[in-house]
């Protein structure tokens, strides 16, 4: 039993186990969140390792701190020119595609003898929001990538969808609590929580561009401390003056993803591995507070199995086509826009909220809401690379290039080194040598990836097909160099 091991040595195996589990995920074609879970429910109370964990509390509040620090990340790591074409699109699925599913969902829950119409509205809540970090590492690990506008619209909403599945949790305890509570004031509440988490996201991300570039820390390793502490005052601030805290992470982490500032590569790749640590430690506390034989439960199992059916065939389609009926999008997009609905881990977060209010049926909910994001990711992480193909769809995923050395933009400089050029077979520059491009100046190639090798170009190196180049130079001339190098040879076939 581990709870009579030393409890370092628990915490450190279980890391451990994570990060095996995360690895074999790639091999085995199941998404890592599963495993991460699985190990939670192994080392619990009914698994081998007998630890009894019971605090819905501590989960909750665990799920909150890592929460915020996967939202930010997932900000900081979002280009704006990437998702500005679609931040319409996706503030709509964002907001009215989470009510319009809950409601969805709560019209046939609500014709069940187990819940009345407000538990109903309360389960539709919980289960509103989707996890499209579970879809993009799906993707990836079946070498999968999506066509156009797709990918960030998916990335974004499912960036900026949490904070209304918690608003919506929340009002909708309230509304079990409270039940002369006026609508108009829940709405108002709304209202204030959006707006002011929005406006406190975007001020504290503008705050800590400005502070980072006047802030001559000498020790480069305390640069992580400050981007852990702007996370936290930002949620703080923000739920301290009515906010959503959510939401304010996730603005402020895109603010300052734009910005320019010292060391903001190496604060990126901190707070990229400090959020898979969240992930892990928030996947493995909800998997040891799961009691497996109750999830699993027949009672369970049939009504699981009807609200994921609801859940992915009807409530998220509806939600999703009546959301982007005046989009471009066409029908075979809008249909895997609605397959893409996985749930996650902020489901499963959002069902400790009865716990910790005491809920007659908070029990059952848990387990309930568990079973059907099992059921979501199983189904649909597992069929998420064909319905992508049988829709024509997919494209092919470009791998990152393991670049031997990494470089920090100079604030202000207005510099950006992230920029990437795949050579075209047909490209017009093939065959030429470096020194007879002529760049604008402040552009330069930096590396060459070549095969396996990584060049350090010359004036006479000559560029070969399939090259890549690393760029570095003004963001304004950047673009274009890639138009030059983009260019076909004139003989080459139309």
């Amino acid at each position: 039993m581990l709870q009579t091991i030393n409890p370092f040595l628990v915490a450190g195996m279980l890391f451990f186990l994570s990060l095996v589990a995360g690895a074999l995920s790639e091999k085995i074609k199941v998404p890592a969140l599963i495993l991460f879970l699985a190990i939670g429910m192994l080392a619990g109370v009914d698994g081998p390792g007998g630890l009894v964990f019971s605090d819905a509390v501590a989960a909750n509040n665990v799920g909150t701190f890592a929460l915020a620090f996967i939202l930010f990340s997932g900000g900081f790591q979002t280009q704006w020119s990437d998702i500005k074409p679609i931040v319409t699109q996706g503030v709509i699925l964002s907001t009215l595609g989470v009510f319009l599913t809950a409601v969805a969902m709560a019209v046939p829950l609500a014709m069940l003898p187990q819940f009345s119409y407000k538990d109903a509205f309360l389960l539709g809540a919980i289960i509103s929001s989707t996890d499209a970090a579970a879809v993009f590492s799906i993707l990836r690990t079946q070498k999968v990538g999506v066509k156009g506008a797709l990918k960030p619209l998916l990335e974004f909403e499912s960036g900026s969808n949490d904070p209304m599945a918690v608003f919506l949790t929340l009002t909708a305890i309230t509304w079990l609590k409270t039940p002369d509570v006026p609508v108009t004031e829940l709405a108002v509440k709304f209202v204030v929580q959006m707006a002011a988490g929005g406006a406190m996201g975007y001020v504290m991300g503008r705050f800590a561009c400005y502070a980072i570039q006047r802030l001559r820390v000498t020790n480069e390793a305390l640069y992580p401390v400050w981007g852990i502490s702007i996370v936290m005052a930002t949620f703080g601030l923000t739920e301290t003056v009515y906010g959503n805290g959510y939401l304010a992470v996730y603005v402020c982490g895109i603010v300052m993803g734009g910005g320019d500032f010292l060391y903001k590569y190496s604060l990126q790749r901190f707070h990229e591995g400090f959020a898979w640590l969240m992930q892990i430690i928030m996947f493995l506390v909800l998997g040891l507070l799961v009691t497996p034989r109750e999830v699993f439960d027949a009672s369970v199992i049939s009504i699981g199995l009807l609200v994921s059916f609801c859940l992915m065939f009807v409530a998220r389609p509806i939600a999703v086509f009546m959301c982007t009926i005046f989009s471009r999008f066409n029908f075979r997009e809008k249909l895997f826009v609605s397959w893409t609905g996985l749930r996650g881990a902020v489901p499963i977060i959002l069902a400790t909220y009865p716990l910790t209010e005491g809920h007659p049926q908070a029990a059952y909910m848990f387990n309930l809401i568990f079973f059907v994001v099992l059921t979501s990711v199983m189904l649909q992480g597992k069929t998420l690379a064909n319905a992508a193909k049988l829709l024509k769809l997919d494209a092919a995923v470009r791998e990152a290039k393991a670049w031997t050395l990494n470089f920090d933009i100079t604030p202000g400089s207005g510099t950006d080194i992230t920029r990437e050029v795949d050579l075209k077979p047909d490209a017009e520059v093939i065959g030429h040598a470096v020194k007879d491009l002529h760049f604008p100046d402040g552009v330069t190639i930096l590396l060459i990836n070549r095969g396996d090798k990584y060049l350090i170009p010359k004036g006479w190196t000559v560029l070969e097909r399939e090259d890549t180049l690393l760029l570095f130079g003004d963001r304004a001339k950047l673009s274009g160099v890639e138009a030059q190098l983009a260019r076909r040879a004139e003989n080459s076939e139309e």
